[in-house]
């Protein structure tokens, strides 16, 4: 048995997101998936219509079997943080710890202090339903402050496949997971990431997760956390952190 932690990346799109896995590697084993029906992961049903968040979470849990993972973090980031949170939730006794980056407790996006932006939400929606691969190569990369190049953004057009775009993009990011009641049920040490300068997750939003859960530990950083290099030594520190008094 490995004394290397484990990372199970529920992703929140596809995996390609996260361009720091090699960095991951290097200290952890890393797990990942491809959401049902992107890339070669077949989609249940066959129709895109039976695409939900639901089984985003099965699929994650498929994974955590497959591998016979009995301990392990569960790390996500910006929409696929509602999935990560149920599938560390069905598995709640395994997990050492949790990361969430672009932080929130849940997806609102009106009232005050609403987590996501709704005028830059429902401008992303538009542009899904007008223009598929517009959406993927420039409108994610602004509403991301520039987090994701226009070359890596060819990697998510040639991974997710147009029919599924717009249902993907309304079920992930809907507003149907309690994820701050749900934390509340966890006993484990959680590493909260903001992303300095997001279009689409609110200052508030993240404030009132850390204020809700003021033990967890905060790293802010300029890029989504999915690729930046400073979340992913924030999460090499967090995770040995939390492992250390078991692997001494």
């Amino acid at each position: 048995m490995s004394d290397r932690p484990r990372l199970l990346i529920v992703p929140a799109f596809t995996e390609v997101e996260w361009s720091t896995r090699r960095l991951l590697e290097e200290w952890a084993e890393v797990a990942s998936f491809e959401l049902p029906g992107v890339g070669d992961e077949p989609l249940p049903g066959s129709e895109v219509a039976s695409f939900s968040r639901e089984l985003v979470v099965e699929r994650g849990l498929q994974e955590l079997v497959r591998r016979n993972w009995d301990r392990f973090f569960v790390v996500a980031d910006g929409e696929g943080i509602a999935a990560a949170v149920g599938v560390a939730d069905a598995r709640k006794r395994d997990v050492r710890g949790l990361a969430l980056g672009h932080a929130k407790l849940s997806f609102r996006r009106d009232g005050d202090r609403a987590p996501i932006n709704g005028e830059v939400w429902s401008a992303m929606a538009q542009l899904v339903q007008q223009d598929y691969v517009s959406f993927l190569r420039y409108g994610i990369p602004q509403a991301t402050h520039g987090s994701f190049d226009e070359e890596h953004a060819q990697r998510i057009i040639d991974r997710f496949p147009r029919e599924l775009g717009e249902i993907a993009w309304e079920r992930l990011g809907r507003d149907d997971v309690p994820i701050g009641e749900l934390l509340e049920g966890f006993d484990c040490p959680m590493l909260f990431a903001k992303h300095e300068g997001c279009l689409m997750s609110t200052d508030e939003g993240f404030e009132d997760a850390v204020a809700a859960f003021p033990s967890a530990r905060t790293v802010a950083v300029d890029e989504a956390p999915a690729v930046s290099e400073e979340f992913a030594e924030a999460l090499r520190s967090f995770c040995l952190d939390v492992e250390e008094p078991e692997m001494s």
